[in-house]
Parts: C-alpha cells; structure tokens; sequence
C-alpha cells in the first residue's frame, strides 16, 4: 500500500473533522465590486453601480476582496496586503480593471499576478504581484482602451512602459501552516530596478455584518504589546479569538470597515471609516485611530536598493502570547514546501520534462487559488437592507427574482476571481475534473452542492451564473460527476457510490427540466439557447428571433444525447450493487435512440439537423410559416453531435442480465431507431458495444473536416469557427438587415453577449477536452483498424486514439517553451518571451487564437483551462506506458 503523503494525512484528517484544515483558504474575491450581489441599482447596471473607485470607501454587503489574500471559511475574518509607492493616488488594495462599458473587448483586469502555488488543504500557499515604482496608469488604461474599437487589440498594462528598465517591485506573498488554525505569513519584496520606497501594509479586517439591520454583535481588533512586538488580537463572536503577530518595527493603525458617506453621499461620517488607512498613508490626514477597530494595517516603510530584497514575517494564530512566534519559521515554511514537492510527485509520478512539470504545478495551484467564498442569500438581496439603498421598486423586474430559493454560503470554485467571480454552472464541471486528481472530496462537493435544494430551482433547473441564473448552460454535470468518480476510483482507489448517487438522483430532476422545457415540438429535438457558446450563432440564441420562429439546436440536442450516454452509465454503474437502476438505465438507453433517430431522420417534412450534401450538422431555422433552413456555419455547433458517444464493456452486460435482455428486445423490436446511428447491436474491440449519434460514415466525414488545417485542425486545438469562413462569411439577410458570421481567431468585434468572450475561431479548452475523451472512445471500440488521414492532406493516417493524443499535445503546446524558447499563449508579447523573471510564470487564459495559440481573454481563467494539468497528466500515464506516439506537430515544432 502506497504511504500517505502528509498533505493526503492532512486531506484525511480533514475528512474525518479532526482537524479543521480547510477552514483559512485563499477565499478572498479578487474582486466583489461590480458585481451583481452588490448592485442595487433600479436598471441593473452592476459595473456603474459600485464601481472601484468607490470600492475603497464603501463597505461591501456580500463578500470581500483583496491582493493575494486569506479568509476563514465564512470570511468573517480576512487578511491581503496593501502597497504604496509613494507616487499613487490611493493605496494599491485591490486588482484594478476595466468594466464591461469601458473595454473595447469587455471587462478585463490590468494588473500582472501570478499563483505561483498552492496545496489542497492551504498548508502552503505562494502568489505573486507585479507593483510598479510610478504611478499606476489608471486614467491612460481607461481612456485608451475607451477609445479603441473592437476591431484593435486591447490596451494592456504593459503597453504604457510602466515597467520599462525594471521599474518595479515584485511582491511574494506566502503562507505556511503550522497547524489548522496557526499561519505563518511571510511577504518578500524584491526590487527589480533602481533604488525605491515601499509602504507594505498587511492588513487585517472583520467583513462587515453588522450594518445592515438585525442584531449582529461587532467584533472588533485591538493593538496588543507583545514581548516588544507589535501584536493584533481579533475577537469575533462566532470565529473565536485570534492573534496578528508582526515582526519587526511597525505601526499599527485602526479604522473602521464602514463606508466614508461624507466622500460618497456628502452626509458626515459617524465614526472612523473603510478608506482611513488610506488617507492616512496617501494624504496625511489624522483619519486613524491607533488601538482599536473593525480594520488593522501594520505600516512597513521599506527602502529598497536596486535587485535586493526585503521581507516581512507575521504569524495569524490562535494561540495568545506565543512566546516566540518567529523561531521556527523557516523552518517550517521548509517543511511545508517539501510536503507540497511530495504531494505533487506522488500525483504525478511520471517521466515528465521539467518545463511540462513546472505547468501543471502552476495550473493546479491556481485552480486551488480560485477558490471563493461566495455568499448570496437572492430572497434578503430582493427585500433589501433597512440601513441601505432600498433595492427595485418592482421585485419582479428584478435580476433573478424567481430565484428567491437561492442561498449561498459556500467555498466554491471560480473560473476567474477577477472577471468572472461567481460560480457557472458548466464551468465548474470541468474545474471539478483537474480538481478531483488533487482533491477529490472538493471536487465532489462542488458537484453535489449546485444540485441541493438552496442552489437547483424546485422545478429542476440547476442556476447558470449570477448574471442570469435562469439561462441555460450545457448539461455537463453529469459527465463531470461520472468523470469525477472514474478519477477518485482511479488515483485513489475509491469508490463513492453515495456521492455518485445522491448527484444522479437530483439530476434525474434535471433531465427530465430539460425535456420539459427545451423540446418545444416535443420531437426529441432540442433548442437551449445560447448554450455557454455565447456569439457562436448567426443570432442571439437566447432573444427573441428576428425572422420569429425557434431554432433547432444541433449542439442542444447533441448536449442530450451526451447527457442521456452520462446518465446510462451512472445508471448501470449503481445497478452493480442496487437491481432498481437496471430499469432506470433501460429508460435512458430508449431515451438516447429517441434523440440519437430525431439528430439523423431524414424525413418530407422535418430539415435533418444532418447535411448529406456537406457531411456536417447545423443548426435548423424554422419559420413562423413553417418553412425550415439550415443555417450553414461552420462551427462547434457540427463538433459536439461526437461528444455523445459511451462504450459498454461485455462483462457489465454479463452482470446486468435484466437490463441485456430489454436492451436486446429494444433493437429487434424498434429497427426504426437504429437505422441511422452506432447501437449495441454490434460488439467492437474486445465484444464492447457502442451507443453514439454519429457512426462510422458519418464520423468520418465529420473528421475530414476537423482534422483539416484550412478548417478546424490549428496548430493550437480544434477551432470554434472553421477558418473556412474567413473567405467566406455566412450571411443571413432578414427584414433588410443583414447577420453575418465571420472567421474571427483572436478578440470578437460583436458586442453580442457582453463582447468580452468569442466563440468564433478561436480554441477552447472545454470543448477540445470533450473532443479528446470522444476520440478514445470511438477508438476503443473500432480499434486500430479505423484510420483518418491527420492531418488532411498530409498522407499520414492514424487511429482515433493518435489523433486523439495529437489533439492533447496541441493543446499543451500552448504553454510549452519551443525551440526558440518563445512560449505561444504569450505571442508577441516580448516581455513575458524574453525577461528572466517573467518567462516561467503562466497566465492560463480564458480562450486562445485560433492561428497562433497567444491567450485571449480573461488572464487568470484557470477554471476550465486548467484542464491542461488533467491533459498533462495523461500524457505523463502514456509516456510511462510507452503509449505516446511520436506524432509530427508536436516533436516537429516543441522539441
């Protein structure tokens, strides 16, 4: 039996409630101003709403944010570091960004940070923050990007020369766990250009609950002398007592975590307020109070010469006058360290270059980074609070009023704590995959917890995001809950039927959502809406039509079948040890025909979604008068039919009599339904049996066009939007206006959906890892003796699971050094190519440029693309098996 790790002896202990090592996380929102939780506005307009100007004097209702920042688990207590260099106008407290108005492409954070590293429990953490030594570009940033169209590349931090000869600090953020509830802190300063003044303030601060009506009791901090040492004890009425230890000569400065009414409303302020510190150390106003208060900082003044470093050490503990508390720090902060080395190379034991290593580390750390506490009680939000602006007039009109049910108060994985700091509902199944080979009981919770009854709506519909809870996200939480389960089964040796089960049975509710509410025809065919796919379409796939009418969704009804496949094999999984899923199983096994028949029939009065002609599927426009077009694009939408696709292996048949025989019955009965698609009527590779919407022809067909370079196949994964269409737009002209679609790989010049995403050309993570998965599937069953030409045009054939490594290693080349030593997801962008102390930190982007892989989007969207640790890992379990083909693209371009 393999030795535990003591991460895994931590992860354990805390499973079992000995010991609370989750309780302090990096939990802290990159940013909570701008966000719907926070706006009270009477039309909805978050980002004007509470914007960041106001977010230094304003108390937040709902969450709090901070620079590399820690909280307990309910964030009653918080911890982030503030800067000055002496040249701002304000306090460098928070990540400053653009709004979704003020971007030509959308929302976007401008600053340069870095997760660095992170372990499951918290027991070490490391992060980094670029700080430059002028003033920070604020008004340059926003009024050239304003003034940009969607046409011209964003205006990047960079591009202002603010860190031209190294004028710079960079900030090292780490901590140390020296039990569950005692953490060492150590922030290093270094200074990468001339000699230059810092203020470091570690700051410490209550979130505010007592404002807002009710009978919430203060906490409240108080200075403490301590064996000569500055000292903060934090005494809160339901997180106990705590103590800030800091090393070194500081001053200590109180203030109050309220809102500076006399700054924002012009009404006289009643007592000290959020923005005190602030105006202390920036504007030298007596604006603090030097004992007590809701919010602390110790004052670092720093003067640093040219490339030396400066550190700082303070201690968060429980214990009260800790004799030492500095006197085995270095030590442990070297322990910690190497638990973490362990930890990571018993998860990844495989022969792995240094630089492949050094990106998955990354990518896992800040997966865990992501991490958030994020609270939202949608029934008080719509009320309102007694002591705050009263909230829309008509609760009717406003943001997600059916959701009244909603409550949450939960750790959750976000996909980027900046742009997007609210959980999604797709999103997070994928987060949940990379996530279960680290930690698979978070994995699990964040799976089980959108599927209890304060998150799913009693009708069924699990809530896509905060902007829209009712919209309607892909049904992937069932191949992510099934996929979860094979991984724990996997790394771990476990199986968690309980989990599995209790998610399958909410989702049973799901489905059957689903059914009810997105088949108007109620043909087996469905329509979604926009889908998580955002511009993809010719319209808006979530409004009203122009032409009127409805859309019949290839990639809807794809996402079904898949949805049908995952819950089959969860079913026949359960069945192993309870006979009643044998009968559920038979159900979504006749379902799936159902859905597999309607994506392929060919009929006189039904448009198949299948275009015989161009061997690809489209989405189907029908017309109030009952006339029905294929709206030819050339897109993902054609792709995902593939993703439904589940092999069964003999022996599961063998143990399921019951369910073999209905099955049986099923396909000598109904020949109809199995005319056109893969059924289980054939036994493939080593007598498995086969259920896909797509067999062999038309996989074929469909591959001819994925795998070609002038389509779909990049040098960088598969494209969202043939490039086929850069020479040829799809134009849709209706009541004298005309829609078009566009090869578009970087940036969206459409406003649709915000504007920020673009589903267009460029490369997506999720949908690629979909795609890898279908292939060896398909290959499992067809074995080797199916081959397609990869790429096409090439005269090199392959199987389905070469092609499938192909893809993975496409997609990983992204981050790789090549033989230049250039790394693609930063193109051109010499600074992060060429400098030593930017080279090797990884931004895991949102999305990427369909011809040359630079990363688009949101910077810090380790959330799905963070799947590339999950593909790193494979190929480190092939390369161990001897299992990796020597394919061309990769060796030919990265080694």
């Amino acid at each position: 039996m393999t030795t535990l790790t003591q991460e895994e002896i931590r992860l354990e202990a805390a499973l079992k409630h000995e010991a609370h090592w989750r309780r302090w996380g990096p939990y802290l929102s990159d940013r909570q101003w701008g966000t719907v939780r926070e706006d009270y506005s009477s039309d909805g307009t978050a980002w004007d709403y509470f914007t960041h100007d106001q977010a230094r004097s304003r108390a937040y209702r709902w969450g709090e944010d901070g620079i590399a920042g820690i909280s307990d688990n309910h964030q009653r207590l918080c911890f982030a570091i503030a800067l000055w260099n002496g040249e701002d106008a304000i306090l460098k407290e928070r990540l400053f960004g653009l709004t979704g108005s003020e971007g030509n492409h959308g929302e976007d954070v401008k600053e340069y940070y870095f997760y660095l590293d992170n372990t499951p429990t918290h027991s070490y953490m490391k992060a980094l923050y670029k700080y430059p030594h002028q003033a920070f570009p604020y008004t340059q940033l926003v009024e050239e990007n304003r003034r940009r169209n969607r046409r011209e590349p964003e205006f990047e931090l960079l591009d202002t020369s603010i860190f031209d000869d190294n004028r710079y600090f960079d900030v090292f953020v780490e901590y140390a766990k020296h039990t569950a509830e005692d953490i060492l802190i150590q922030i290093q300063v270094v200074n990468r250009g001339t000699a230059a003044t810092l203020h470091v303030l570690p700051t410490l601060w209550f979130r505010n609950t007592w404002s807002w009506g009710g009978e919430e009791i203060k906490p409240i901090l108080q200075k403490f002398d301590h064996h000569g040492l500055s000292a903060i004890a934090a005494f809160h009425p339901t997180l106990g007592k705590r103590y800030l230890y800091c090393q070194g000569e500081t001053e200590l400065l109180f203030t109050e975590n309220e809102t500076n009414t006399e700054r924002l409303f012009n009404f006289p302020n009643a007592t000290y307020v959020k923005d005190g510190i602030n105006d202390y150390i920036v504007q030298g106003r007596e604006t603090v109070n030097r004992d007590s208060g809701t919010k602390a900082a110790a004052c670092y003044l720093l003067n640093i010469g040219a490339g030396e470093t400066r550190t700082i050490r303070l201690r968060l503990s429980d214990v009260p006058n800790l004799t030492s508390p500095f006197s085995t720090f270095d030590s442990t902060f070297s322990i910690r360290q190497q638990e973490a080395d362990e930890f990571y190379q018993r998860i990844t034991p495989f022969p792995l270059s240094e630089d492949m290593r050094h990106v998955q580390r990354q990518a896992f750390a800040g997966m865990l980074w992501s991490k958030q506490y994020y609270h939202y009680i949608v029934e008080d939000w719509l009320k309102g609070d007694v002591t705050a602006p009263l909230p829309p007039p008509d609760p009717k009109r406003a943001r997600n009023h059916q959701w009244f049910h909603l409550y949450s108060d939960d750790i959750l994985s976000m996909p980027d704590k900046w742009e997007y700091p609210w959980f999604a509902a797709w999103d997070l199944a994928f987060h949940a995959i990379p996530l279960a080979t680290i930690d698979p009981d978070f994995a699990k919770y964040q799976l089980d917890v959108l599927t209890r009854e304060w998150y799913m709506h009693p009708n069924g519909q699990i809530p896509a995001y905060e902007w829209a809870f009712g919209d309607v996200n892909p049904p992937v939480h069932a191949w992510a809950a099934w996929r979860v389960y094979k991984i724990e089964q996997k790394i771990y040796g476990r199986s968690d039927r309980i989990f599995l089960e209790r998610v399958f049975q909410k989702l049973m509710l799901n489905f059957t959502w689903w059914v009810n509410r997105k088949d108007v025809e109620g043909r087996n065919v469905f329509q979604g809406g926009f889908l998580g796919l955002d511009n993809i379409g010719v319209f808006d796939r979530s409004a009203v039509l122009p032409t009127g009418g409805h859309i019949n969704q290839s990639d809807g009804t794809s996402w079904m079948g898949m949805y049908c496949l995952n819950m089959l094999a969860i079913a026949l999984e359960l069945a192993q040890t309870n006979c009643v899923y044998e009968d559920i199983a038979t159900k979504f096994f006749e379902h799936f025909l159902y859905i597999a028949d309607a994506m392929n029939h060919i009929g006189e009065m039904e448009a198949s979604l299948w275009d015989e002609a161009d061997g690809f599927y489209y989405d189907v426009l029908h017309l109030p008068n009952a006339q029905q077009i294929a709206l030819k694009v050339r897109s993902l939408v054609g792709l995902i039919p593939l993703f439904a696709v589940e092999t069964i292996e003999p022996e599961t048949l063998e143990k399921l009599p019951g369910f073999k025989k209905r099955v049986e019955w099923f396909i000598q009965n109904r020949p109809d339904l199995t005319r056109n698609i893969a059924c289980m009527k054939s036994e493939g590779v080593g007598d498995r049996r086969l259920l896909a919407i797509v067999y062999r022809d038309k996989l074929r067909l469909i591959l001819q066009k994925m795998l070609d370079e002038t389509e779909f196949f990049g040098d960088y994964g598969i494209r969202a939007i043939s490039r086929y269409h850069a020479e040829h737009p799809y134009i849709f002209e209706v009541n004298s206006s005309q829609f078009r679609v566009d090869y578009e790989p970087a940036e969206s010049s459409s406003g649709l959906f915000g504007g920020n995403s673009n589903w267009r050309g460029p490369v997506w993570f999720p949908v690629n890892f979909l795609l890898i998965e279908s292939l060896q599937k398909f290959h499992d069953y067809l074995g080797d003796d199916f081959q397609v030409e990869c790429p096409m045009g090439s005269g090199q054939m392959m199987t389905l699971r070469e092609i499938a490594a192909e893809l993975s290693q496409r997609l990983i080349s992204i981050f790789l050094k090549t033989s230049s030593s250039d790394r693609p997801v930063y193109g051109s962008t010499q600074k992060f190519q060429t400098d030593l102390h930017w080279q090797d930190l990884i931004l895991f982007y949102e999305y990427f440029h369909g011809d040359n892989g630079a990363g688009i989007g949101a910077s810090h969207q380790t959330g799905w693309t963070g799947l590339v640790a999950q593909l790193i890992q494979q190929f480190g379990e092939d390369k161990e098996l001897n299992k990796v083909p020597h394919l061309a693209f990769f060796y030919y371009k990265n080694v």
